[in-house]
């Protein structure tokens, strides 16, 4: 299948188009089985669309106008070259309307469902180099092809709900886990979308250095790489129970992965065959893609994730988290094996919409 990428001159540097690609080719394993189950709740995604449109994503869009810099031919003319650069690597239509806003924080976001547009912040814009920025707004587009929105849309709604019922202990405790649940699937979210940066770029050394830069190196040449990388192994190979609890305590909040972390899982998928193997053309396709057909692999590979993750681990409530990601995928595809799929009358089960 490599004869069917297609190759396009930028710059000095010659970089593989994915035509038709799935998000599912770089979707990290739990991200999709969080995203194939939310997919498979019938009409969750289009009253979450409706809600959004009506009220944040309109509300946002018009803020963004009013108070930001749209990225254009002659505004910011080189993040417009990679904002159509990427969203042709990644076969995104329509290209998605990028935004520079001032704030000294180094961050980029995407919002809206029905029109998604990117937002990045004049701090990270400053920050990172050509190719650093070429690798934001690629991880950004990989956002609005996943559909990623809805985690966000989710958990705003839930947050905004979680406060209006502070007075309520119990109902508070319950949305309280409900969060920490999708902040862990947006983690691994934004590991996708790292995955989809890459394929933009196509340079994991540019990746490399825009997560150096954004864990905090002033100047990258003056980080040692291999010790820079030999953190996320300490970090990952703590063996004392009470560096696990603040571990756990450090990251249940928050919905994005830990700068160095997130560099190490980035080069390791970098150096995988799984990255290889889209570079030369082989990679699901939208057109022959089955979402809800491929629902109970997706939640088995969720699972499997976690538990390779505990292999690979040292951490000792690695194992904990192991168990539990392993049992409610394990759960969700028995639900799917018994309601999934229905006879037609010929011994053929055929998948449920």
């Amino acid at each position: 299948m490599a004869d069917q990428g297609r190759q396009v001159e930028q710059a000095d540097t010659a970089r593989m188009r994915f035509p038709g690609i799935s998000p599912r080719a770089y979707e990290h394993p739990v991200d999709r089985g969080a995203l194939a189950t939310l997919r498979m709740v019938p009409g969750f995604a289009e009253v979450l669309k409706v809600v959004s449109g009506l009220i944040s994503e309109r509300g946002e869009r018009l803020m963004a106008l009013g108070s930001a810099i749209r990225v254009g031919p002659k505004q910011y003319p080189e993040l417009d070259r990679f904002r159509r650069e990427c969203a042709e690597t990644l076969d995104v239509d329509p290209v998605p309307n990028v935004f520079v806003a001032r704030s000294p924080d180094a961050n980029a976001m995407t919002l809206g469902m029905d029109e998604p547009f990117i937002v990045l912040s004049t701090g990270l814009v400053e920050l990172l180099d050509a190719e650093g920025l070429r690798f934001a707004i690629g991880h950004e587009m990989g956002h609005v092809l996943s559909g990623h929105a809805v985690y966000r849309t989710m958990m705003r709604r839930l947050l905004s709900l979680q406060l209006s019922m502070s007075w309520m202990p119990v109902s508070a405790l319950g949305l309280r886990a409900i969060l920490a649940a999708l902040n862990e699937w947006y983690r691994k979210a934004e590991l996708s979308c790292d995955r989809a940066g890459l394929l933009c770029g196509q340079d994991p050394a540019a990746a490399l250095r825009a997560h150096v830069l954004l864990a905090g190196g002033v100047d990258p040449a003056k980080v040692d790489i291999p010790s820079f990388l030999q953190q996320a192994e300490e970090y990952d190979s703590v063996d004392d129970i009470r560096d696990s609890v603040l571990k756990l305590r450090n990251i249940q909040e928050m919905s994005h992965p830990l700068a160095v972390v997130r560099a190490s899982q980035l080069q390791k998928w970098a150096a995988s065959e799984e990255y290889r193997a889209i570079l030369a053309g082989d990679y699901p396709r939208r057109d022959t893609d089955e979402p809800h057909g491929t629902w109970s692999g997706d939640v088995k590979s969720a699972a499997k994730s976690y538990k390779d993750s505990f292999s690979a681990s040292a951490d000792p409530l690695s194992k904990v988290f192991a168990d539990v990601g392993e049992a409610v995928s394990g759960a969700a595809g028995k639900v799917w094996g018994k309601f999934g799929n229905r006879d037609d009358g010929n011994g053929e089960g055929t998948t449920r919409p």
